[in-house]
């Protein structure tokens, strides 16, 4: 199938941006939020095609720093899209969402930073040349389980942040169709 998977989930990712956007238009910071969301999600689009072609040609350094590239906009992504919930929960007449969106978009956002913090001094510390043995062996213990670590730092702020989407969903809905139950 090609490059058709990446492509297709990161549009319709980018689509989903794009409609709810139609929501209360005259509200600025909304929209503001919304459009950050966009921009990262038109990144991701632009580069999901890369883990296709990191993968067929895997010797070709440029491929995997695009890949990186899309880690990072990824991240910026469901980060900006926890800001622009938290927006759309504030509008929302429930106060439990409001809440749980409060807590659980902390939690992401708390998260993300530590994600984007540790792939940042992993990166700054490899570019040292002489350093000391702690953060050498410190290195080392993240090499070894970088893929667990960035697994369990990725997954937990996107299941939060579906949930959470999920959730808004449900009371939309209930809020339009619940009356003729």
């Amino acid at each position: 199938m090609g490059i058709m998977p990446a492509v297709v989930s990161t549009g319709l990712l980018f689509f989903g941006v794009v409609e709810i956007a139609h929501f209360r238009r005259k509200e600025k910071s909304w929209q503001l939020a919304l459009e950050r969301s966009k921009i990262f999600a038109l990144m991701n689009l632009g580069l999901a095609p890369f883990i296709y072609f990191a993968n067929r040609m895997p010797n070709e350094v440029y491929f995997h720093q695009m890949v990186w590239a899309l880690g990072i906009a990824s991240v910026l992504y469901i980060f900006n899209l926890n800001r622009s919930l938290k927006y759309l929960a504030g509008m929302l007449p429930d106060q439990t969402l409001r809440e749980d969106t409060e807590l659980f978009t902390s939690m992401n956002l708390g998260l993300m930073v530590t994600l984007l913090c540790l792939v940042g001094m992993y990166f700054g510390l490899q570019r040292v040349d002489e350093l000391p043995l702690p953060v050498i062996q410190f290195l080392v213990v993240l090499e070894e389980h970088r893929r667990w670590l960035l697994i369990f730092l990725v997954l937990l702020p996107v299941a939060m942040t579906m949930s959470l989407l999920w959730k808004i969903k449900e009371i939309v809905l209930n809020g339009i169709f619940g009356r003729y139950q």
